[in-house]
């Protein structure tokens, strides 16, 4: 076949891209189409209304002046368009493309090379840094849909309204010192106090529906132009404004509306023209960068206006995060073989006894790929998330279905009315949350209509009935709850929470009826007592100004609801909205959560863990291995997250028992970097397994830039740890693995050897929570107080990392013995001991993983008790759990929640991999004993710094070779593990490490 020149390929990709991307126009090989430039050719240029243009370059392989050609056009202008290109795309055609006799359907199969250069002509930022991304045409047109977003005007219209939001609610603060009652009644409207961010809220509310209301004008004949209703020539601004926004009720939006309304009729007329006419002049400013609610701009803003984020742990899901766990999550949708009919459902799930064991052979005839071109199957979708917050989860999940949709050839304007209708659900217990749902959603098309929408503002606190309501949990008890009031159904005329009689509607959301459930719940745990939970009786429930009998009465009733759920009031109410997720889902249900790290480890999660393990397949957990703000997927938690995807079994079908792990070096920055983390997790093909040995996972690419790695392990019915998280070298994931199970697998070494492991509390005893030692009585029988060398009964209870360098530490406290406790104090003061283990070990501050006290003392709340039957044990427990393989084996059990802290709950302690003590010979356990007076006088560096720790490398050697026989090699390995797990940032915490030998001899 001739060599075809790079024109036609660029037809045939012009022409396959058109309807992957609705409304875009694309255009390939033409002139003048660049203002200024009419000799200029890009080889395609995509627009599209609301959008950046975006220019694709092309070249077949290799391609050596794409990328120069690509950046060159960063800040041309397209004839027609109000934006310069942002974004250039350098595409490598593969080789055979040139000659191929169709060359469409070589490039319709084809996988494609390109990258994105973004900026103006001043400057360029190239996606991946370096090497090349890969993927098919859809991968491509995913892409040119994201790069398109115009990040310039985003921001500015994120900007303006923050600065018209501030100047607002300066108005509200004035009428505050002269009518606070007025801003209490607007508080009360939002379930809010009222303080300064409240007031920030209401203003940020009116100047949503401004914004909105200035861009449905011209779609309506009854709706006015903004500038006519509140604009300086108008004599009453509040009165035309509130008729305007009547008649827009009339015909819907409710969502966007009703709450505005209500706060505007509340303003006296002098304060609300002030507001009106300066907020109208920021909705002129927003809507002028053309910028609309599908680049989340509302929801960016509202995020940090939302109140009581403590108590409700509502943290903003970063758009990268939403949109990689709503593309991973709408990947696993199915159709139903035999799908419910509307409103159908039942309020009794099968319990998991009711899947049938596995047949070999069998597979899920009922189960094919779900078909995105039918508009029909997409409206017969129902997804929820009941704990939406300002809708980012629900917004990411509807952007991924309408891609799919426009992919596949569809029409995403045309599926919006029922997608509105039909298919989403939100709930939360927040007016405001819910308005920002409303108006996030109907921005994604906002030109084309609905009819009722699904977003309800549950009920919670103090009822005028005198009961108690906690929110969308009080679905676990029924598919029906009466709501606050309805955003959804202009028939019945409801606005805000002031309005009861005439807002309550029962809303119906049928167990077992979902496709999807989505949620990033709130994390709050009643146990919590720190912040701004300090002084709650049951932070789970302290929202809105709650009363110390109110918290008790919510956390009665959460316990009342609490059978048959996953709920642990140690895990939070994030346990309970799992649950909750679980019981709405229909057999063959996605599961789709933001949770704590603690949910893949702690202990309080195992109920949850077991429930997905018995019930769920195609189990995957993502976590970050960086630090600080970074190993969060929300905003401002301050604490590791995971995300999980599963689907629930249909009936006949059965678990993959195992579970699919990945973390990723950062968090994705940006919404092209979440799709393509996201793709390459979706085409992972072989992946390697925890038990393969210590070579580490399959890599996560993105470009030649490491992303991160993936790993699958077994998934215990029982309800055990998942471990693999945050781990950022999975060959340390699975030397962990092997130590578990009695093998010393070490990389760099072919050698398996054997290893006596057992758990530790089959071995000892843990000692007591520290509340059963000194809680308020009658619990405790014991007060601490200072310490004394003559103490009767000593206690090793706080961290000090300075005195804590040596294995051998003095008790920091003594106790005194409550009157009248005497018995109950003698019972307890049985549990001292000699060993105690740390409960919060600081890697990056502190060296003990176990420390040892000269005499018997009481373990305090960072330092327990372990309790041997054999006093020999005790040695041999100290010195194993300071070397670099029980650091790695305390490190693999704990919680990694934290920059370089892990927790280790006494539950937890007790399934910890220790060295099986009662397999050591007697000359064994009497080295053991020598090594730890060798190291008496010693002192250990933290343990992030185990691996440049001459006297841990000491150590090391003394366990690995005096104690347990290996020889030099096993030790050398050792050494090398220590530089491996120092460098993982669950460890070192972020911290700076010597740049010397990577591990010390």
């Amino acid at each position: 076949m001739p060599h075809q020149a790079e024109g036609n390929a660029n037809n045939v990709l012009g022409h396959l891209l058109r309807p992957m991307l609705g409304e875009a126009c694309v255009v390939f090989e033409s002139t003048r189409v660049i203002a200024g430039h009419s000799g200029k050719r890009p080889d395609i240029l995509i627009t599209a209304p609301g959008r950046s243009p975006v220019v694709i370059e092309a070249e077949y392989d290799p391609a050596r002046t794409v990328e120069p050609e690509a950046r060159e056009r960063l800040g041309m202008e397209a004839e027609g368009q109000p934006r310069p290109i942002e974004a250039a795309i350098a595409l490598r055609y593969p080789v055979g493309v040139d000659d191929a006799y169709d060359q469409r359907v070589v490039i319709a199969d084809a996988l494609l090379r390109y990258c994105v250069y973004t900026g103006d002509g001043g400057s360029a930022d190239r996606f991946p840094e370096t090497g090349w991304l890969s993927g098919g045409v859809a991968d491509l047109a995913d892409l040119v849909r994201l790069v398109s977003v115009p990040q310039n005007a985003v921001d500015q219209a994120a900007t303006y309204l923050e600065q018209g939001i501030d100047d607002a609610a300066n108005v509200l603060e004035e009428l505050n010192l002269i009518g606070p009652a007025i801003n209490a009644s607007i508080a009360r409207l939002l379930g809010m106090d009222n303080v300064p961010q409240t007031r920030r809220m209401a203003c940020a509310i009116i100047a949503n529906a401004m914004i909105f209301h200035d861009r449905i004008a011209g779609m309506h004949e009854e709706v006015s132009a903004l500038n006519l209703v509140c604009g300086d020539g108008v004599p009453d601004p509040q009165g035309t404004t509130l008729s305007a926004w009547t008649a827009i009720l009339n015909i819907n939006y409710w969502p966007i509306f009703s709450i505005g309304k209500d706060i505007l009729e509340q303003l006296p007329a002098e304060f609300a023209v002030r507001i009106l006419r300066r907020l109208r002049l920021t909705a002129a400013s927003v809507n002028g960068t053309g910028v609309n609610n599908a680049h989340d701009l509302t929801g960016r803003v509202f995020q940090r206006l939302i109140s009581d984020r403590k108590y409700l742990a509502t943290f903003y899901t970063q758009p990268p995060s939403a949109a990689l766990l709503a593309r991973l999550a709408v990947a696993k949708i199915r159709p139903h073989p035999n799908p419910l009919p509307e409103g159908e459902g039942t309020t009794t799930p099968p319990p998991p006894s009711a899947h049938p064991e596995p047949v070999e052979g069998q597979t899920d005839e009922g189960e094919g790929e779900f078909d995105w071109s039918d508009p029909a199957a997409i409206a017969n979708l129902r997804i929820a998330d009941f704990a939406c917050g300002t809708g980012a989860l629900l917004s990411a999940v509807y952007e991924q279905i309408a891609a799919r949709h426009e992919q596949a050839g569809g029409d995403a304007k045309a599926i919006h009315p029922e997608m509105m209708e039909e298919v989403l659900y939100g709930c939360d217990v927040m007016p405001s949350a819910i308005h920002i749902t409303g108006s996030t959603l109907a921005g994604i098309q906002p030109d084309v209509m609905y009819g009722r929408s699904r977003l309800y503002t549950m009920p919670y606190g103090r009822q005028e009935d005198g009961t108690v309501k906690i929110g969308s949990l009080e679905l676990l008890q029924s598919s029906q709850v009466m709501t606050l009031f309805n955003t959804s159904d202009p028939a019945l005329r409801t606005g805000s929470v002031g309005q009861e009689t005439a807002a309550q509607i029962n809303a119906d959301l049928p167990d077992w009826g979902f496709d999807l459930v989505i949620m990033n719940p709130p994390f709050t745990r009643n146990t919590t007592r720190e912040g701004a939970t300090a002084d709650a009786v049951a932070a789970a429930f302290a929202a809105f100004d709650a009363s110390e009998a109110d918290q008790r009465d919510m956390a009665k009733r959460m316990g009342g609801l609490r059978p048959g759920t996953s709920y642990h009031g140690n895990a939070g109410v994030a346990s309970a909205f799992s649950g909750l997720a679980h019981r709405k889902l229909k057999p063959g249900g996605v599961l789709a959560l933001v949770l704590p790290l603690s949910a893949a480890v702690g202990i309080a999660w195992q109920n949850f863990r077991e429930m997905v393990a018995r019930n769920y397949t195609e189990l995957e957990v993502l976590s970050i291995a960086a630090n600080g703000n970074n190993m969060a997927f929300s905003s401002d938690t301050g604490m590791a997250e995971c995300l999980l995807i599963a689907r629930k079994l249909r009936d006949g079908e059965f678990s993959t028992e195992r579970v699919q792990f990945a973390t990723f070096v950062q968090r994705p920055a940006s919404l092209a970097s979440a799709s393509v983390a996201a793709g390459n997790f979706e085409d992972r093909g072989h992946t390697r397994r925890i038990e393969d040995g210590p070579f580490g996972g399959t890599r996560l690419t993105i470009g030649d830039e490491l992303a991160g790695e993936m790993l699958t392990a077994p998934c215990s019915a029982d309800g055990d740890g998942w471990a693999a998280v945050r781990v950022l070298d999975y060959s340390l994931a699975q030397t962990a693995y092997a130590v578990q199970h009695s093998r010393l697998n070490l990389p760099g070494i072919p050698e398996i050897h054997e290893l006596p492991i057992e758990s530790l509390g089959n071995i000892a005893k843990i000692g007591l929570y520290h509340l059963d030692i000194v809680g308020t009585p009658p619990r405790g029988p014991f007060n601490k107080i200072g310490p004394s060398a003559t103490a009767t009964y000593p206690a090793l209870w706080n961290h000090d990392a300075k005195k804590e360098t040596r294995i051998i530490c003095a008790p920091d406290s003594q106790l005194e013995v409550r009157p009248g406790m005497e018995t109950k104090a003698a019972t307890v003061w049985g549990n001292a001991s000699r060993i105690h283990i740390n409960a919060e070990y600081t890697f990056g501050a502190q060296p003990l993983a176990v420390a040892f006290t000269e005499r018997d003392s009481l373990g305090g709340s960072a330092w327990p008790n372990v309790i041997f039957s054999d006093s020999r044990f005790d040695y041999a427990f100290a010195v194993w759990s300071n070397c670099t393989l029980g650091l790695l084996a305390y490190w693999w059990r704990s919680s990694r929640q934290q920059s370089s802290k892990a927790r280790m709950t006494v539950r937890t302690a007790e399934t910890l991999p220790v060295l099986d003590f009662r397999a050591l010979s007697d000359g064994q356990l009497a080295a053991a004993e020598g090594i730890f007076d060798e190291f008496r006088e010693l002192e250990l560096m933290p343990a992030y710094l185990a691996d440049a720790d001459p006297n841990r490398a000491l150590l090391d050697r003394r366990v690995v070779c005096d104690l347990l026989g290996f020889g030099e090699d096993v030790y050398r390995a050792v050494r090398r593990l220590a530089a491996k797990w120092c460098a993982e940032p669950s460890v070192h915490g972020g911290k700076a490490r010597p740049r010397s030998a990577a591990y010390a001899e």
